[in-house]
């Protein structure tokens, strides 16, 4: 697995200011990689106590069985990962609440070429950081991965997202998220945290609520913010051209539908 390399945050610091409950069962935050996995689970931390949570390792396919005991039914902890969706995947984490971030897959190649061009993302033996590609043939390998080092754009959503839907996961997009965190004070962000509670599972909800949701949310407690990462060789446009686009469409057909981007 890549290292990643990210500055620590202070959030256990300030989830000791609130008081807590318990959570009633283990809840876990899937997460396709690079789809404001930091921003929910920031969020989510305010809510648990610190004990609570499995902060060891973000849990992926390939640590599972060591850290398999983040999802103990006895334990009741937190905890985050990018898990692929397979049978062991599914039955390690079966007493756990689940919930899978997801994000359009047109400004997910964008954010994807930012972090691997990033001092953050660990991984050297990836050519696309030496600065020699064009940002057209690095946003390339974004949607059609880089052999035997990167996953494609399909495979990706396919196996940390896709293949959770219909089972006992509760899908969140990104986008949602973030427009709920700007607009907190308002009726529809009230309704949408809500909605993020109740998937969570927490016991109750803590009338400072909204609080704890700021402090979450601070974009300069998540190391993977965009203005958190140190800038690669190469320009990251803000949107996909129409080509790029029509790529995405033709990689992962259907992709942006089933998650209700079409």
């Amino acid at each position: 697995m890549v290292r990643i390399k990210l500055q620590p945050d202070t959030l256990d610091e300030e989830n000791r200011k609130f008081a807590h409950q318990r959570l009633p069962q283990p809840l876990f935050l899937n997460s396709v990689p690079k789809s404001g996995s930091h921003l929910l689970r920031n969020i989510i931390r305010m809510f648990v106590p610190v004990e609570d949570q499995y902060q060891v390792q973000f849990i992926q396919f390939g640590n599972l069985l060591q850290h398999a005991g983040a999802f103990d039914d006895h334990r009741k902890m937190l905890s985050w990962g990018h898990l692929l969706f397979t049978d062991a995947s599914a039955i390690e984490a079966a007493a756990a609440r689940k919930i899978v971030l997801v994000r359009d897959p047109y400004t997910w190649v964008l954010a994807r070429a930012r972090f691997f061009l990033s001092d953050e993302f660990g991984d050297n033996s990836v050519l696309v950081k030496k600065g020699e590609l064009t940002v057209d043939t690095l946003l390339n390998l974004m949607i059609f991965g880089i052999h035997g080092k990167a996953m494609a754009l399909r495979d990706m959503f396919n196996f940390n997202a896709v293949a959770w839907m219909g089972t006992d996961c509760t899908m969140l997009k990104y986008e949602d998220l973030v427009a709920a965190v700007r607009n907190l004070d308002s009726d529809e962000g009230e309704a949408y945290f809500m909605r993020v509670f109740d998937a969570a599972g927490l016991a109750s909800v803590p009338d400072d609520w909204r609080e704890r949701v700021r402090i979450g949310s601070d974009r300069k407690q998540s190391g993977t913010a965009r203005e958190n990462l140190t800038e690669g060789s190469i320009r990251i446009p803000d949107q996909l051209t129409a080509q790029q686009k029509a790529l995405v469409d033709y990689a992962a057909p259907g992709l942006r539908a089933i998650l209700g981007y079409g």
